[in-house]
C-alpha cells in the first residue's frame, strides 16, 4: 500500500499555514473501510484513491477538495453514508463526494436514459459547486491510465463517454493540460491502429523535429534581443497527438503535410510586451490569413488570454506561436484551479464570476430538456469547441460553432432575445437571420415584442442552446393550443351532464375521473382531450356513474343488435361487405367507411345503422357521429388482411419554398404511403395549404407518415381531415 507521506508533501507546499489533519484522518478512514479491497489494476484500493487525491493536490485545490479525492470511493463502493461523512469531516466535503458519485437508485428503461440522467445529476452537483467536476475529472483520469486492464466494451465505452464529456468539460473550465491528456488516452483506446501509427510516425521523426524546434528557438531569441524584448520564457513543445490527428481528418492531409505539429510559447513581462512580440515575429515571418487571434482583449469563456498567430516559419514550414504573460500563463495550464473562489484569503475574480454564470447557465439550459436522446444531443452541442468568436456591440464575445447564425448569437445573449429575434446588423449592415456568422463580427439583435420563433429556426441554427429553446417554444406553444382545446370540450360535454369543472372539483369527483383515465392532474387531461389522446366518447362514458352506464351499455346493446338484424334482413340479397370490418354475431349486412371522417385499422370505430342503407362506420371522436342518436349505433370491429390499404387525408401547413411539394412526396412516398389526391394553395403570408388523400395499411402507418412529415423544418402543422 502506497505511503501518504508524498501527499502531505505536495498539499503542505502550498498550504502554508494550514492544518492537514484532515488529509491524515481520511486517509485512516478509507484504509480502516476499504481494506482488502482492490482497484481494477489488482492494486490496492487505497492506492488509486491518493493517486486522485495527490492530482487534485498537484493543482494546488484547498484542503477539502484533496479529503473528498481520497473519500470519494466511500460511497460509490457503499463503505459509509453521505451523513457519517458529513459528521466525520463536514458539511462540503461530504456534499463534494456525494456530487462526484452520481449514485442513483432509479431503474431506467433503457442505457441512455440511464446515463443520461447520471450525466445530469454531475452536472447539478457541478453547477452547485465546481469541486465535484475536479474531482470527477481526476477520478477519471486515473480510470484512464489503467483502461488496459478492462475489456473491449468497457474500455471503449469509457473512452466514449471521455472524449465526449469529460475532456470537453475540462477545457470549458480552462485546464487545458488535462483536456489534452483525456483525449489523448480515449483516442489511444476509440481508434487504436490511427493512434499507433500517427505515434510511431512522430517517434521516428523525433530526431528531426527536435533540430527544428532548437533552430526556430534560436531565431525567436535573436529576434526579440533585436526589439529589446527579454522574454520570460521561451518554450517549443509537440502538439498533443489527438490534435495532430483532428487537424489531418478536417484538412484531409497526409501526416507529411502537417507542418506545425510543434507549438511555440512566448512568455513575456507586460501585455504590452505581448502585442510587441506579435509585430516582431510578424516582421520576417509571414502571417497566414484568419489565423491570428486575440485572446487578451477578448478572453474567452473559461478565462483564456493570449496571442495566437501561424506563420510561414523557417523552410516555409507552418508554424503556430502563443504569446502571452506569465499569469496568463498559469491560468491557461490551470484553468478554474488557478485563482478560484474556493482557495483561503482570496476573493472570486470577474473572470471566474463569468465562468461560474456560464456553468450555471449550461446546468440551467440542459435541465430543460427531458428526453434522453434530446438531452445527450444537447450536452454535445453545448461542449463544442468553439470556431467563431463573435461581439455584441458592447464588446461581450459570444463563442459560437462554424456556421452559426444570428439566432444563434441572439439565444447566446438571452432566451427572450432569441425568442423576439426579427432580424440582425452584422458590421453596421443588415443580414437575413440565415447569415452565416464570422470571428470578429459585431452583431446587433433587432427584436420585436410580437415576434416568436419558428419551426423553420431549427433548419438555420446551429448551436443546441438554440435548438432547445425553439422547441420548447413550440412544445409549450402545442401544448397551450391543446390545453384551450379541451378545456372548451370538456366544458361543453359536461354541461350535457348537467355538471361542470368546477363542480367536479368541490365534489371531489374530479379525482377519481383523473385516475380512471390515466391523468396526474386537471391540466394533463385537459392537453390530452385537446391532443385527441382522450377521445369524447371515452371522456363522457368515464364521466357517466358506473351503475347508469352499465344499464345504458346493456340497453344500447339489445337495441343495436335489434336494429342491425332488422337490416340485414331487408338488405337486398347478394349484398357485399368489405372483409376488413366484422359486426360480432351479425351477418349479411352492408358495411360502407364513412368518407367524412375515414377511419383506418387502429382507429377506434363506431357503426351507426342508416336509414336502408346498411352500416357506415366512424371514427369514434366523429363529429358526425356524436350529432347522431347513439342509440343507432352498433359495435365494430376491424379484421381482415393487414396489407389492405386505406384511404386517409392530411391537412398539412408549411412555409413556402421551392421543392416543398417534391420533398413532402418524396417523405410520404418513402414511407411505403401513396398520394391518391393532392391539392395545395398558398396564402398572402406564403404559407403552403396541402390536402392529401393516402392510402396507408392502417393508424400506426399513418401516424409514421405524419411524424416524418413533422420533422421537416418547414412544417408548422399536419393533422388528419
Amino acid at each position: 500500500m502506497s505511503d501518504i507521506k508524498p501527499l502531505l508533501s505536495l498539499a503542505a507546499a502550498y498550504l502554508n499555514g494550514i492544518d492537514l489533519a484532515p488529509i491524515g484522518k481520511a486517509y485512516e478512514f478509507i484504509c480502516e473501510r476499504h481494506a482488502g479491497q482492490q482497484y481494477v489494476t489488482g492494486e490496492a484500493y487505497v492506492d488509486h484513491l491518493l493517486a486522485v487525491a495527490s492530482s487534485l493536490a498537484s493543482m494546488k485545490l484547498d484542503l477539502d477538495t484533496i479529503v473528498a479525492g481520497l473519500l470519494h470511493g466511500t460511497l460509490k463502493e457503499q463503505v459509509a453514508t453521505p451523513e457519517e461523512l458529513k459528521k466525520k469531516f463536514g458539511a462540503d466535503v461530504a456534499n463534494i463526494v456525494d456530487g462526484a458519485t452520481r449514485i442513483t437508485n432509479v431503474r431506467y428503461n433503457s442505457h441512455l436514459a440511464h446515463e443520461a440522467e447520471n450525466i445530469r445529476k454531475l452536472l447539478l452537483a457541478m453547477g452547485a459547486d465546481i469541486r465535484v467536476l475536479l474531482v470527477k475529472l481526476a477520478d477519471r483520469l486515473q480510470d484512464m491510465l489503467n483502461l488496459d486492464v478492462v475489456d473491449e466494451e468497457e474500455r471503449r465505452a469509457k473512452a466514449r463517454e471521455t472524449m465526449d464529456l469529460y475532456a470537453p468539460l475540462a477545457s470549458r473550465i480552462g485546464i487545458e493540460w488535462l483536456k489534452r491528456e483525456l483525449e489523448d488516452l480515449a483516442f489511444k483506446y476509440l481508434l487504436p491502429v490511427e493512434y499507433a501509427e500517427l505515434t510511431a510516425h512522430l517517434e521516428s521523426t523525433l530526431a528531426e523535429r527536435q533540430a527544428y524546434v532548437d533552430e526556430v528557438l534560436e531565431i525567436l531569441r535573436e529576434k526579440l534581443k533585436a526589439s529589446k524584448i527579454v522574454p520570460v520564457r521561451l518554450l517549443g513543445r509537440p502538439k498533443h497527438i489527438y490534435s495532430i490527428y483532428k487537424k489531418l481528418v478536417a484538412q484531409r492531409i497526409p501526416l507529411e503535410r502537417v507542418y506545425d505539429k510543434v507549438a511555440f510559447r512566448i512568455i513575456v513581462r507586460t501585455v504590452k510586451e505581448c502585442y510587441q512580440t506579435l509585430g516582431t515575429v510578424h516582421a520576417d515571418w509571414t502571417p497566414v490569413p484568419g489565423r491570428i487571434k486575440d485572446w487578451i482583449s477578448a478572453p474567452k469563456s473559461n478565462n483564456y488570454q493570449s496571442l495566437h498567430t501561424t506563420v510561414a516559419g523557417p523552410r516555409g514550414h507552418f508554424i503556430e506561436i502563443q504569446i502571452r504573460t506569465e499569469d496568463m500563463d498559469r491560468v491557461a495550464q490551470e484553468g478554474v484551479a488557478a485563482h478560484w473562489a474556493y482557495k483561503e484569503g482570496q476573493k472570486i475574480t470577474s473572470g471566474d464570476a463569468r465562468l461560474f454564470k456560464d456553468l450555471k447557465r449550461l446546468v440551467q439550459s440542459l435541465q430543460e430538456v427531458e428526453d434522453p436522446s434530446e438531452f445527450m444531443e444537447s450536452l454535445r452541442g453545448e461542449l463544442f469547441e468553439p470556431d467563431v468568436f463573435a461581439l455584441t456591440p458592447t464588446g461581450e464575445v459570444r463563442e459560437l460553432p462554424r456556421g452559426s447564425t444570428p439566432i444563434d448569437f441572439a439565444y447566446a445573449i438571452h432566451t427572450g432575445v432569441g425568442d423576439t429575434c426579427v432580424g440582425a446588423k452584422v458590421n453596421g449592415q443588415i443580414v437575413q437571420l440565415k447569415h452565416e456568422l464570422q470571428s470578429g463580427d459585431i452583431v446587433e439583435i433587432l427584436t420585436q415584442k410580437n415576434q416568436h420563433p419558428r419551426r423553420a429556426w431549427l433548419q438555420l441554427v446551429k448551436t443546441s442552446r438554440a435548438r432547445t429553446r425553439i422547441r420548447h417554444y413550440l412544445r409549450r406553444e402545442e401544448k397551450e393550443r391543446s390545453l384551450k382545446l379541451g378545456r372548451e370540450i370538456c366544458e361543453r360535454e359536461l354541461k350535457k351532464c348537467d355538471v361542470n369543472l368546477r363542480g367536479l372539483l368541490k365534489s371531489g369527483h374530479l379525482r377519481l375521473l383523473l385516475k380512471q383515465l390515466n391523468c396526474n392532474t386537471l391540466e394533463d387531461m385537459l392537453v390530452r382531450v385537446g391532443s385527441g389522446s382522450i377521445t369524447v366518447p371515452h371522456l363522457l362514458r368515464t364521466l357517466q356513474p358506473e351503475e347508469f352506464r352499465e344499464a345504458e351499455e346493456k340497453r344500447r346493446a339489445a337495441e343495436m343488435l335489434e336494429r342491425a338484424q332488422r337490416t340485414a334482413e331487408e338488405s337486398r340479397s347478394g349484398a357485399t361487405r368489405r372483409n376488413v370490418i366484422d359486426i360480432d354475431g351479425v351477418d349479411g349486412i352492408l358495411i360502407k367507411v364513412s368518407q367524412c371522417c375515414r377511419p383506418v385499422p387502429g382507429d377506434p370505430i363506431i357503426g351507426f345503422i342508416t336509414t336502408g342503407s346498411g352500416v357506415s362506420v366512424h371514427k369514434a371522436d366523429c363529429h358526425n357521429l356524436q350529432a347522431t342518436d347513439p342509440a343507432r349505433w352498433l359495435e365494430v370491429a376491424w379484421a381482415g388482411s393487414p396489407q389492405s390499404t386505406h384511404r386517409a387525408g392530411l391537412t398539412i401547413r408549411a412555409e413556402n419554398r421551392k421543392n416543398l411539394l417534391a420533398d413532402i412526396s418524396g417523405a410520404i412516398s418513402a414511407d411505403d404511403a401513396d398520394i391518391v389526391e393532392l391539392n395545395a394553395r398558398t396564402t398572402v403570408e406564403n404559407i403552403a395549404e396541402l390536402e392529401i388523400l393516402l392510402e396507408v395499411f392502417n393508424l400506426k402507418h399513418l401516424q409514421v407518415v405524419q411524424q416524418h412529415l413533422l420533422q421537416m423544418p418547414e412544417v408548422m402543422e399536419v393533422r388528419r381531415r
